[in-house]
């Protein structure tokens, strides 16, 4: 596990670690199938909820509206230390409404399901039997095999020039050249596999992991010399950046990544967001014991 070569402190020191068998679903749950549980369940997502008075005690109630963070990109080049310059809070966001009330799901229901909050998550793996996956079960099934290399697909961005994931071409944010075909999210099976049959365990949105984020847990893990056998994550999370955040390990980067910019398609890189939040390029995939 671990990115080696790259500029990625959390993703540090490269280590060996030992796991029982598993399945993992070949793409990220789509529209289609989320859309299946809400109707069966009548459950209602996180970005679909007013958010509560209590939770938020110092936000006033005018603002407490129901909604989830969508990408925009700015009318011209701004410096990229501040991601809010990108995203937009927009009232009545959701997976049905991917870019706020008056978008549907129209051309879309084989595309990952986004808007996703971890909780949300939880509760579909709990319906269909399955689990999210730890960080390690994630990046061992995204590897397929390749050991040691940068891509789920190998060594090289674009292999023979080709594009295999869904990334951003152009200059982030402000224009995206779309030369792998996409603006946004793509179908789940718009590119390759990996070579365990896997899709999109590089680009397109970002999955959900199990385990809280903390960056200093590679280091912890690897204080004995010996490889952990099914690592679980720490028991707690930290963010130094935002101390009072709750996060949760994210894998696989999104259609945001771009070498100028957020390169976590690198299949050993690792990324983190806050459990109640959501996004336009958060979804999710599940596993399964084999036992």
């Amino acid at each position: 596990m671990g990115c080696a070569g790259c500029d990625m402190r959390d993703a540090l020191p490269v280590h060996e670690v030992v796991l029982d068998g598993f399945w993992m679903d070949a793409a990220p749950v789509t529209n289609e199938e989320f859309e299946q549980f809400v109707s069966a369940t009548g459950y209602l997502s996180v970005a679909e909820r007013k958010p509560s008075p209590q939770d938020y005690p110092d936000v006033p109630l005018e603002r407490l509206i129901a909604g989830s963070a969508v990408f925009m990109s700015p009318p011209a080049a701004v410096p990229l230390g501040s991601p809010l310059q990108w995203w937009r809070y927009v009232e009545g966001a959701n997976w049905r409404h991917p870019e706020g009330p008056s978008s549907n799901l129209e051309d879309r229901a084989t595309h990952p399901v986004i808007h996703v909050a971890w909780e949300d998550a939880v509760a579909y793996a709990a319906w269909i039997r399955k689990r999210l996956p730890t960080e390690a079960e994630f990046e061992f099934a995204a590897r397929g095999g390749l050991d040691r290399q940068l891509y789920p697909w190998g060594n090289e961005l674009r292999p023979q020039g080709r594009h295999v994931a869904n990334t951003w071409q152009g200059q982030f944010p402000v224009r995206n050249t779309r030369e792998d075909g996409y603006a946004s999210t793509s179908p789940v099976n718009a590119f390759p596999p990996n070579p365990f049959g896997l899709y999109d365990v590089g680009g397109n949105v970002w999955q959900w992991c199990s385990a809280w984020y903390r960056p200093d847990y590679y280091a912890v893990l690897t204080a004995s010399g010996k490889p952990v056998r099914n690592p679980q994550g720490p028991g707690s999370s930290l963010d130094p950046e935002e101390p009072g955040a709750a996060k949760r390990v994210t894998r696989g980067g999104s259609f945001l990544c771009t070498d100028e910019y957020c390169s976590r398609y690198l299949v050993g890189s690792r990324g983190k967001s806050e459990v109640s939040s959501s996004g336009s390029n958060q979804g999710f995939r599940l596993v399964k014991s084999a036992n």
